[in-house]
């Protein structure tokens, strides 16, 4: 299949390069970044020498078009304008945050202007596969979202689950590739900050989206993100009020089969913490939970790596799906710690 990625120059981009590169049914035709165009591909990404001597394309609707899958990378509102001129026929994973939501009021409270409409939201431990299949527009969920949605889908029906309290923190790559100060290396390195502070982080919506079409009924989290000194990598701690008789051996069972046959979540032993630095360079997903007995609340922490599972392996694993390729083509390889 002839591939392209649009926004191919910052970091989700240059992780789907990585990966595609690799893959055994997708033959990278385009590759465009629009203010880097005319750029050598190694001068951003120096590991990608098997991108040695190609440049970076123009962002162009025409070239688009002569693809059968595009990923899209930019920053939001970009692709909601180029859209129009995309042919209907090619499969698009946008891995930006255009067409996740269904409201427009939740799109202007947390972005601003114009909702662009939403696509078939795709996590796919979360939703049909069928449903992705048959899908030739996919949204692929924000890296926040992905690990807070994984922790706590399976318990919906044993906590409040209008009472989610969520604490993660993200590697500095989550903010993108733009120079900000906030991110130079004297401001991040031995330093964590939260940031979005008091609950207006622009995830937050989606993952009460998903979380209440699983659920069937209203789901409300309190999100307080947290950068932390490291490139890449999420850590995730989500608590809720346990509103039934579930202990730890029951929730632990509720857990495992919810995740049975997964190819990328992985429930660890007992008394083993996930870790950021164990699922990086992959589509993984370690998951561990307690029970805190003295507040009667399921603690669950996840880790994931935010331009893995959070979003450029994530998109692949969609592509596939919609491609009609096995979930984990191209995507086995584990952690590179």
């Amino acid at each position: 299949m002839k591939v392209g990625v649009i926004g191919a120059s910052g970091y989700t981009g240059g992780e789907l390069l990585r990966l595609l590169s690799g893959h055994p049914k997708f033959t990278l035709n385009y590759v465009a970044a629009g203010s880097n165009a005319g750029e050598l591909i190694t001068n951003l990404h120096p590991h990608l020498t098997v991108f040695t001597g190609q440049r970076f394309s123009q962002t162009n609707a025409d070239e688009v078009n002569n693809c059968d899958l595009v990923f899209v990378a930019l920053p939001h509102g970009e692709l909601a304008k180029l859209i129009t001129q995309i042919d209907a026929q090619v499969k698009i994973v946008d891995l930006g945050a255009d067409f996740r939501l269904s409201s427009a009021k939740e799109w202007e409270k947390y972005y601003g202007g114009v909702h662009a409409g939403s696509w078939l939201y795709g996590l796919p431990e979360l939703v049909d596969h069928k449903k992705i299949a048959a899908a030739t527009q996919v949204a692929n969920p924000g890296c926040y979202a992905t690990a807070i949605a994984l922790s706590i889908a399976p318990a919906l029906t044993d906590i409040d689950a209008t009472d989610i309290v969520v604490v993660a923190a993200s590697g500095t790559t989550g903010a993108g590739r733009s120079a900000k100060v906030n991110l130079l290396g004297s401001e991040v390195m031995n330093n964590l900050v939260s940031y979005k502070f008091g609950g207006v982080h622009q995830h937050t919506p989606e993952i009460e989206q998903l979380l209440n079409q699983i659920a069937k009924s209203d789901v409300k989290i309190s999100f307080t993100p947290i950068l932390a000194p490291m490139p890449r990598g999420i850590l995730a701690t989500v608590t809720a009020k346990i509103t039934n008789n579930a202990n730890l051996e029951s929730l632990r069972s509720k857990y495992a089969q919810y995740y049975l046959g997964s190819k990328f979540i992985t429930l660890l032993p007992e008394n083993q913490m996930p870790m950021t630095s164990a699922v990086l360079g992959s589509n993984n997903a370690q998951i561990q939970i307690a029970v805190d007995t003295h507040v009667n609340r399921l603690v669950v922490s996840t880790a994931i790596d935010n331009l893995g599972k959070g979003a450029a392996g994530q998109g692949i694993q969609n592509a596939n799906l919609m491609c009609g390729y096995p979930e984990d083509l191209g995507l086995s390889a584990p952690g590179v710690r």
